[in-house]
């Protein structure tokens, strides 16, 4: 539902922030590794996993995408709910955890406080096939390229039903003609010749 919340942090702590998006002020529990992040800063973006359970409905953030993810694979641990889940997190890095889940290291895992030696079985039987399979950078953020104008163009007429090899020669001849246009005036010309 929340993909994430960008604002100025109102108030800073350890566990929680109050980020104040629009003016709207929103709690959101963090881990300690999120607060170390973003402690020195006035406005941030928090990624955002949003809980609902019957009886409450939590918003968690974090200052990275990578940790957002891990997070909601631990919380797909049977016996791991958010509040465990963010403790991990606080105790030791993401890429510390992510490590030993892959390399089936229990010991380091049990240290965690609430993590007894079955849970910290139990979370690597559960996801070191699935963090194996995504490869090491599983967790790192893919770094999203900004499309040239031609290119967000094309997707656009692509979403809209046209057949790509028509709209790619018909862009490409506004284009040549047009260098300086801007998405939308090249879609708007695109439409009249398709």
């Amino acid at each position: 539902m929340y993909e994430y919340l960008n604002g100025k942090l109102v108030f800073k702590a350890p566990t929680h922030v109050v980020i104040d998006v629009g003016g709207i002020g929103y709690y959101v529990h963090i881990s300690l590794y999120t607060f170390s992040a973003i402690k020195d800063q006035e406005n941030c973006m928090l990624f955002i996993s949003f809980q609902v359970r019957e009886d409450s409905q939590t918003l968690f953030g974090f200052a990275t995408e990578s940790e957002r993810k891990l997070f909601e694979h631990l919380i797909s641990v049977s016996g791991i709910g958010p509040n465990t889940g963010r403790m991990i997190l606080s105790s030791i890095t993401p890429e510390e955890i992510q490590s030993a889940i892959i390399n089936g290291q229990v010991n380091i895992i049990q240290k965690i406080k609430g993590i007894g030696p079955k849970t910290a079985q139990r979370v690597i039987l559960e996801l070191q096939d699935k963090l194996k399979k995504q490869g090491p950078d599983a967790l790192i953020s893919p770094i999203i390229t900004k499309q040239s104008v031609p290119e967000e163009a094309l997707a656009a007429l692509i979403m809209l039903g046209f057949v790509k090899a028509q709209a790619e020669k018909v862009l490409n001849s506004i284009v040549t003609a047009n260098p300086d246009l801007t998405v939308e005036n090249l879609i708007k010309l695109a439409l009249k010749r398709l």
